[in-house]
């Protein structure tokens, strides 16, 4: 369903793919950037953009799951940091790793931005994911 692709004349990407190729007729989710916000609307890990990388991820997961989705369908994603420190968009990729996305791995693109929509907001990530056809029993 999902061909991860590593382009052998290009830099071997150390936990990412460089392309992922679905097949036409796949369903696919596009997600809305998930914000580092509780239920209740609270910003999660004021200043600190690791706890809000893990806020962030735990969000993506709900919104695949509500989808019929999952980390691991994950095709591509953009990261978005408020940062222009390196460090801090390395520690940041440290919690997506983490995270099980890294599993497929999806393709993907990491940013250092000077601002996010909410107050205090310093990661967001954006999703496109394969929806799996339900498994027939």
């Amino acid at each position: 369903m999902i061909k991860r692709v590593t382009v052998p004349g290009l830099f071997p990407p150390p936990t990412y793919s460089h392309a992922s190729l679905v097949e036409a007729g796949t369903k696919l989710a596009f997600l809305a950037g998930a914000v580092p916000l509780d239920e209740k609307g609270e910003l999660v890990g004021a200043g600190d953009p690791v706890r809000q990388a893990e806020q962030v991820i735990g969000n993506l997961r709900e919104q695949l799951h509500a989808v019929g989705s999952a980390l691991e369908h994950v095709v591509s994603t953009e990261v978005y940091v408020v940062s222009g420190e390196t460090s801090v968009l390395s520690a940041v990729w440290e919690v997506v790793e983490s995270s099980g996305l890294s599993r497929g791995p999806h393709s993907s693109t990491l940013l250092g931005v000077s601002c996010l929509g909410y107050t205090g907001q310093l990661v967001e990530i954006t999703a496109t994911a394969v929806v799996p056809e339900p498994e027939v029993a």
